[in-house]
């Protein structure tokens, strides 16, 4: 997120500033960038969510051309096969009213019935299910670390300077931030700051920016697994019990989201394995009879930047500061929306308002007027 602000700044005709970017970590080892199962989907309930994404979608179909830098065009493996989100019959309403907002915002949507399911997907058991809706075009998945650095290498061939260091305070002065300390002493002045720490320090940064976000990281694992028999034309398939499931290389990878919506942040990254033991493999199994006999793989953990209060992005000046400005608790969709938000808080820095994407309802002023924003779709 902070190589996409960046990368927007330093596009902009009008910006004649310098721009640094401070990395906890340049390796980004533990970054959700480079841990994220890196999907794009529009099947959100906030019409918001949907069209950050469609503006992402399109960003990415022609990353070569939008990223290239010095003859290098960027390549992400962008697939397009779609996302099924499956629903039970109590699940259902709830599905096909996210249908019609998907359909009104122009989404490339279908709703399909349990026959309609079986009869496009004779692998599926549907079994309990009512219905279905397929992304049929601008959803799938992309390589997400390849993505970050294309930003980063853009953004540096435009004039970005980049080190590594940890924030210890946000010095302030009259409604202004004026610089930041950094934990190894060194002190950084600034004409604007934006707080893009995600995970790691996003809640901890606002908090020296006089700001209180509801953000923190949340564990997730992903898991991979091989299965004999091939199934062409797999989506992303999204079970009524939360697992997902998607085709990865020669095998699939999968996971699901626990309920943990609490204030108790994630200190390790440790794998949890009795998670696909216990819950995913059984449902996978279940959904997806191919899938009772598989062969598992390795398994990896990150964290979400998770946002307590409505689980949707919170984006914007901070309350009280002429310069300071927030990208956070995006919960699992900062990948897909690095494009609109990179855009969108670049727009707002140099130019006071929005041009490319209205982006207002992710305002962080909802989060101190206790006024939720509510995305149902959070996977």
């Amino acid at each position: 997120m902070g190589s996409a602000v960046a990368w927007n700044l330093a596009s902009d005709p009008t910006f004649k500033g310098r721009i640094l970017v401070i990395e906890r970590d340049m390796t980004y080892q533990t970054a959700a960038s480079a841990l994220s199962a890196s999907g794009i989907r529009q099947q959100f309930s906030c019409a918001v969510n949907i069209r950050a994404s469609q503006f992402g979608i399109d960003f990415l179909r022609k990353i070569g051309e939008n990223l290239e830098a010095d003859g290098d065009r960027p390549q992400i493996s962008l697939k397009e096969s779609g996302y099924l989100m499956l629903a039970t019959a109590a699940g259902q309403d709830i599905l096909t009213q996210n249908h019609v907002l998907q359909c009104a915002e122009g989404a490339d949507i279908v709703l399909l019935n349990a026959k309609q399911l079986l009869q496009r997907f004779p692998w599926l058991n549907t079994s309990g299910i009512a219905a279905g809706t397929l992304g049929v075009t601008g959803e799938g998945w992309f390589d997400g670390y390849g993505l970050m650095q294309a930003f980063r290498r853009k953004a540096r061939h435009l004039g970005v300077t980049y080190m590594q260091g940890e924030i210890a305070a946000v010095d302030q002065s009259g409604g202004r931030i004026t610089g930041v300390r950094l934990a190894d002493g060194s002190h950084l002045s600034c004409g604007a700051f934006v707080n893009t720490c995600g995970a790691s320090g996003a809640q901890r940064v606002a908090k020296m920016m006089g700001v209180e976000i509801p953000v923190v990281a949340k564990k997730r694992c992903v898991f991979t697994f091989s299965a004999r028999d091939k199934i062409a034309d797999f989506p992303l398939l999204i079970d009524p019990t939360g697992v997902y499931v998607r085709p990865e290389g020669e095998g699939y990878i999968c996971g699901v989201s626990p309920d943990d919506l609490d204030a108790v942040e994630a200190q390790d990254f440790d794998v949890d394995w009795h998670v696909f033991d216990e819950i995913i493999w059984p449902a996978l199994a279940q959904r997806v009879p191919a899938f009772e006999s598989i062969r598992p793989g390795r398994a990896w953990a990150g964290h979400y930047d998770m946002n307590l209060f409505d689980q949707n992005a919170i984006v914007g000046r901070a309350p009280g500061l002429a310069n300071g400005w927030i990208a956070a608790g995006f919960s699992g969709h900062g990948l897909q929306q690095a494009p609109a938000i990179g855009r969108g808080l670049a727009e707002l820095i140099q130019h006071g308002r929005f041009l490319s994407l209205d982006l207002a309802e992710f305002c962080v002023e909802r989060i101190v007027q206790n006024r939720t924003l509510r995305e149902r779709n959070v996977i």
